[in-house]
């Protein structure tokens, strides 16, 4: 009898700057009947379980603690009464500061004991910004409303800022502007100054050490000047020497004007009225944010999401078969694990090697990766029309945008929506270099931000079982 319909127990796990949980949901997928490849679809999310929220643990300020870290977790399972073996995907995102943290992606693996079921991450800064954006459920709401929404994200380390419309992220970026960046205690005891902090101090001329007290007003002084400098890159580009020595990326690109704002992350909640106190001046940056918030252009929407805004996304199962018009290099070995997607916009009517390895270039930025460094999936919708030249075009310019992957034996994974994989394939093996290490799927809808699990070649070799864990974020 064919299963329609599934179940999953899904966990998302959140280290970041100033705090960590996570959060337990219930996934229900169906199968698509009306889809070629009828794949199952994510119909249905029920969060049964919210963590406790703790400071991220520190041994020193370059190293997280992977054994407190990993027995809250373990206390936090205990509490929901879920079994980990009970747990059939996830994802474990570090991010902010916490990324930059030397043991980060030793963090991101120890969380994630089973890597066949659970996505994990060490989350740069364009790509926090892109998930942030997605979990607080301004993506979606500029596709539900058709609007273009700037998203930005404050936590404890920095403001991740995004451009969505219709459903699409436009433009990421990321400042160093967070509440955790001067530690002040109840007494005004200063326990804490990070990089930031002590440039944004000596720009308003103030002298403080660790340990010593700082008057209100200065404390004042310090979250206005961050507040405006968020604000500048808000609205505009970094102008002011400051802004941009805090810029973490690029600018956001302002090609669309903006209809709505919206905050999230842990200095939005205290935005919103939350109060949690973590002997820092959160409270007091959100005061200034939401002051200046009010002579924004357009209004700004209080969303679903806030400081639960990355957490919430937690790795999904999609089961998808592949076409059956595949490309492989016989000598690859499978099943392939835990590959990020990338999406790489060519529009074949303008297909030129320059276009290509350009749009590859800034997919991989997008990401913050380098190529060559790890196996990635190039997903493609329609870039080339099915013509010999145009095709021969296609292969020599994958040949020469992934000089790296190639040179470093690493499989070359390249995924089409439309019905041209094997003649990408085959024209690749015979009008280039790259002879070994390539794999050309196609009939596979992907989105940015997906991980995929491909399996072993089913029916003769002709489809390939592909596993699509999706960061699931609530709309």
């Amino acid at each position: 009898m064919e299963i329609n319909e599934i179940e999953i127990l899904s966990v998302g796990v959140d280290v970041g700057s100033s705090t960590s949980h996570l959060v337990f949901s219930n996934l229900l997928l169906k199968r698509d009947q009306r889809s070629v490849t009828r794949r199952f679809n994510i119909q249905e999310r029920n969060i049964i379980y919210e963590g406790r929220i703790i400071h991220t643990p520190l041994l020193d300020d370059n190293t997280i603690d992977v054994n407190k870290l990993t027995g809250f977790f373990k206390e936090e399972y205990e509490r929901a009464g879920i079994d980990p073996a009970d747990i059939q995907t996830g994802a474990v995102i570090v991010t902010g500061e916490s990324a930059r943290k030397y043991n980060a992606r030793q963090i991101a693996e120890a969380l994630s004991n089973d890597a066949g079921k659970f996505v994990a991450a060490t989350a740069g800064p364009n790509f926090e910004s892109l998930i942030a954006a997605m979990g607080s459920g301004a993506a979606a709401r500029s596709k539900d409303d058709k609007k273009t929404m700037l998203s930005c994200d404050i936590g404890g380390g920095t403001s991740n800022l995004a451009i969505a419309r219709n459903g699409e992220i436009l433009s990421t970026s990321c400042i160093s502007v967070g509440g955790r960046l001067l530690g002040v205690d109840s007494k005004r005891k200063i326990w804490r100054i990070d990089e930031p902090a002590a440039m944004v101090m000596e720009e308003l001329g103030l002298k403080y050490q660790i340990g010593d007290n700082i008057s209100k007003g200065d404390i004042e002084k310090v979250a206005v000047k961050f507040a405006e400098i968020l604000f500048e890159v808000i609205t505009g580009p970094a102008t002011s020497s400051l802004a941009r020595q805090l810029m973490q990326t690029d600018d956001l690109d302002f090609c669309n004007r903006i209809d709505e704002y919206s905050f999230s992350g842990g200095v939005a909640e205290l935005m919103y009225g939350g109060l949690n106190n973590f002997d820092d001046i959160g409270h007091i940056l959100a005061d200034k944010i939401k002051l200046l918030a009010f002579e924004l252009a357009a209004p700004v929407i209080e969303l679903p999401n806030k400081i639960r805004a990355t957490v919430i996304g937690a790795g999904a199962y999609s089961l998808s078969i592949s076409g059956c018009s595949g490309f492989r290099d016989d000598k690859l070995a499978f099943p392939i694990r835990n590959v990020p997607v990338i999406r790489v916009d060519v529009d074949q009517s303008k297909l030129s090697t320059e276009i290509v390895i350009s749009q590859i270039n800034a997919a991989f930025r997008r990401f913050d990766l380098k190529e060559g460094e790890e196996v990635i999936a190039l997903y493609f919708k329609d870039p080339v029309r099915v013509s010999y030249p145009q095709l021969e075009l296609f292969a020599k310019s994958i040949e020469a945008a992934l000089t790296s992957t190639i040179e470093n034996k690493l499989p070359v994974i390249l995924i089409f929506e439309t019905d041209i994989a094997s003649s990408v394939g085959n024209v690749i093996n015979r009008e280039t270099q790259l002879k070994t290490n390539l794999l050309s799927l196609d009939e596979l809808k992907l989105k940015e931000g997906d991980w995929i699990d491909i399996g072993e070649p089913l029916v003769g070799g002709q489809v390939f079982p592909v596993t699509v864990k999706s960061l699931v974020f609530h709309g």
